[in-house]
């Protein structure tokens, strides 16, 4: 699958076109209601003709459609509303993480249209392997997506580790995975994405940064600062200030999975002793349950610990409190440093919130200088394990809605 990015001078120079398009569009993506050529007018301060010529290309392009007409008192026509098409472009997620793939569709209006997962230890397998399973994946769900009038038009693809800017994984310590060229090993299978001018072929990032997107971008009127923590067996965290990701100077912040919590503890594999993943990854909570012999499949480790807790059964609730505190240690050192006031636990962590939580906030409140007076919310994520897909795929779908005029050139 030829997943490059986009050539260097592919993207069109800005015009007052392209901008008008990009402006009509983006307030019909974030009305409270679907807009009509009038409000659009107001809303933009455009003239109607202007609008009305927007919403025309709009409309050919596959971009918008027309809702059917609210109700309305008086004389006169209704005026129809517009909204994101539901067919047309639309934006490809894929993860590569430790015990399975997952491929996602995502449209214009942010719907799930397809999603698929495969579950497998991915630790003995080549990265090349993985990604041409997951190359056949992203095939049927173009297909799918064909089917349902949609064309994919970008892809972005999760992986737990540190990734440059160029989509070298630097390193994903739970894969085994160094210095490996996504990017080129994607280029080696045929083209599943329809290039667009100004639209990458495809962004390799942090899943806990997709993720952390996704969780934002799922609930609009939501927190706009927060830390989203990815439980899997490797234990990452996005970082959201003022609605946007927070990525550090070279791309790798977040990595929470590797601060110490227990500093001359466990070995972990990123070569450290004591990183919070060895008490609180997937893995540690399922061995110190009792459950590591069992051979539990990865899709069914955290139902079984949300089941056995729910039980009462000890071993899994002490399991599950050991974790939490551990969580509420390295959770407490973010807080104290960046000042947020809500943690979301997701991946693995949303079923098992009701366990986790209570000792994360213990830790917060006892280790947190402010949180006598500014509490911290800790809650599970909207989105859950479904998350780093389908962030990935938003975040193609928002570039597009951002810029329209590519997909326009190469429709019409």
């Amino acid at each position: 699958m030829s997943l490059t990015h986009a050539p260097a001078g592919a993207v069109r120079q800005g015009s007052l076109r392209e901008l008008n398009l990009a402006l009509v569009l983006g307030r019909i993506a974030t009305a409270d209601r679907p807009p009509s050529r009038a409000d659009l007018a107001t809303a933009t301060g455009l003239t109607r003709a202007t609008v009305s010529a927007v919403v025309e290309d709009l409309l050919a392009g596959r971009l918008v459609s027309e809702s059917d007409p609210a109700p309305r008192s008086g004389a006169g026509r209704p005026a129809r509303g517009l909204v994101l098409a539901d067919q047309g472009p639309a934006g490809l997620g894929l993860e590569v993480n430790v015990d399975y793939l997952a491929v996602c569709v995502v449209d214009l209006a942010g719907q799930v249209r397809h999603r698929t997962v495969h579950r497998a230890d991915l630790r003995p397998v080549a990265p090349a392997d993985a990604l041409a399973r997951l190359v056949e994946m992203a095939g049927a769900a173009r297909e799918d997506a064909a089917q349902r009038g949609l064309t994919l038009v970008g892809a972005a693809l999760a992986v737990p580790g540190l990734v440059d800017d160029a989509g070298l994984v630097r390193l994903a310590p739970n894969l085994g995975w160094h210095d490996v060229p996504v990017p080129a090993l994607l280029a080696e299978h045929p083209p599943l994405i329809e290039q667009v001018p100004g639209i990458p072929a495809l962004v390799v990032d942090n899943e806990a940064n997709l993720a952390a997107l996704g969780e934002l971008h799922s609930q609009p009127t939501g927190r706009s600062s927060f830390l989203h923590i990815s439980g899997e067996v490797g234990i990452g965290a996005g970082i959201v200030l003022d609605g946007a990701l927070f990525r550090g100077v070279r791309g790798w912040s977040g990595e929470i999975g590797h601060l110490p919590v227990h500093p001359e503890g466990r070995p972990c594999r990123c070569g450290g002793q004591g990183c919070l993943e060895q008490y609180a990854g997937q893995e540690a909570i399922v061995a110190a349950a009792g459950l590591a012999r069992a051979e539990l499949p990865a899709d069914t480790a955290t139902a079984r610990l949300a089941e056995l807790a729910e039980a009462g059964d000890a071993d899994a609730l002490r399991a599950l409190r050991d974790a939490g505190t551990a969580l509420g240690v390295a959770v407490a050192g973010v807080v104290n440093l960046l000042d947020l006031d809500t943690v979301v636990l997701g991946g693995g962590y949303a079923a098992l919130a009701p366990w986790l939580c209570p000792p994360v906030l213990a830790e917060i409140g006892a280790r947190v200088l402010t949180a006598a007076w500014s509490p911290v919310t800790v809650r599970p994520s909207t989105l859950g394990a479904e998350a780093a897909a389908v962030g990935a795929a938003g975040s193609v779908a928002r570039r597009i809605v951002a810029q329209p005029a590519g997909w326009l050139a190469r429709a019409g």
